[in-house]
C-alpha cells in the first residue's frame, strides 16, 4: 500500500506565460483512490495532463510506477479518461472500435487476439454498453459517450486509472453506472486519480483529497466534507503554507 504509483514533486507548469502549477507535490499509492479537487482554473486538469505527457512541465519531477515519466514506456498500465468529449471526435466508428483502440497498447504488432477481444467485451459489460457494441458512437447520448471513454480506458486492464471530471454533464443513470464500475475496479486493487469539481456519488470511494488553489496544494488529507469544523487548521496534512486558508476550504472553495 505504501508503494507509489504516481509521484509529483515540486512540479511547475505554464500555459503560455501564465503559471498554472506552482510547485505541486502529489502522491498516489498502490490501491489508493485520490480526488484532485479545486475551483475552475486551479490547475487540476493541467496536473493530470502533465502526468500523461500532454502538458510539458517546466520544473520538478514526475514518476509513474517509480520510473521518471520521460523514460516510462509501459502505458498499458495506465488508463486515462479525458474530460467529457465525443468518444470518436467526429470520426465514424462503432462503440466496439472505440473501446478496442484502448487495447492496442497491449496488442502485439497492433493485432487484437482472442484475449484482447475478450477484454474489450468485459470493458463494455462493466459500463453497461454491451448491448450497444455494434452501434455508431454518433447515435449515443452524452452519458453513453462517457461510458465508452471509460470502457476504452478499462480495456487495457490498467493498474492506474486517471479520470478527468468523469461525472461532468452526465445523467444520473450514467453516474450510477460509472460509480459502480469504479467501485469494482477499486475492489480489484486498481489505483485511481480522479479530477473532480465536487465529490458527488464517488465520495464513499475517496481515500484522500488533494485540493488545489491557484496551482498550489491547499490541502492533502481527508476529503473536505469529512473534516470537522475545527479540525482542519491544525490537521497534520494541511499544506504548511496554507493553514490560514483552512476556513475557505471548509466553506466554499469547491464551488
Amino acid at each position: 500500500m505504501n508503494e507509489s504509483v504516481v509521484s509529483l514533486r515540486g512540479v511547475r507548469a505554464e500555459l503560455g506565460s501564465r503559471p498554472v502549477l506552482r510547485g505541486v507535490d502529489l502522491t498516489v499509492r498502490r490501491g489508493e483512490v485520490v480526488a484532485l479537487l479545486g475551483a475552475n482554473g486551479s490547475g487540476k486538469s493541467t496536473a493530470v495532463r502533465g502526468i500523461i505527457g500532454q502538458v510539458a512541465v517546466s520544473a520538478g519531477e514526475i514518476e509513474i510506477f517509480g520510473v521518471p515519466r520521460r523514460r516510462f514506456r509501459d502505458w498499458h498500465r495506465v488508463g486515462y479518461v479525458p474530460q467529457r468529449t465525443t468518444a470518436a471526435g467526429g470520426v465514424p466508428a462503432t462503440v466496439t472500435e472505440i473501446v478496442a483502440s484502448g487495447r492496442l497498447s497491449r496488442a502485439r504488432f497492433g493485432i487484437l487476439r482472442k484475449a484482447d477481444h475478450a477484454a474489450v467485451r468485459r470493458a463494455l459489460e462493466l459500463v453497461g454498453m454491451a448491448d450497444r457494441a455494434k452501434d455508431s458512437v454518433n447515435a449515443l447520448s452524452g452519458g453513453q459517450h462517457q461510458r465508452v471513454l471509460i470502457a476504452r480506458a478499462l480495456a487495457s486492464e490498467p493498474e492506474l486509472l486517471i479520470m478527468d471530471e468523469p461525472m461532468a454533464g452526465v445523467d444520473l443513470a450514467s453516474q450510477e453506472v460509472l460509480a459502480e464500475t469504479l467501485r469494482g475496479q477499486v475492489a480489484q486493487g486498481t489505483s485511481v486519480l480522479l479530477v473532480l469539481h465536487e465529490l458527488g456519488p464517488l465520495e464513499p470511494l475517496i481515500d484522500r483529497a488533494v485540493v488545489l488553489r491557484d496551482g498550489c496544494v491547499l490541502h492533502d488529507g481527508p476529503p473536505p466534507r469529512a473534516v470537522g469544523q475545527h479540525a482542519l487548521p491544525g490537521h497534520d496534512h494541511v499544506h504548511p503554507h496554507a493553514a490560514h486558508d483552512a476556513e475557505p476550504l471548509r466553506t466554499g472553495l469547491l464551488s
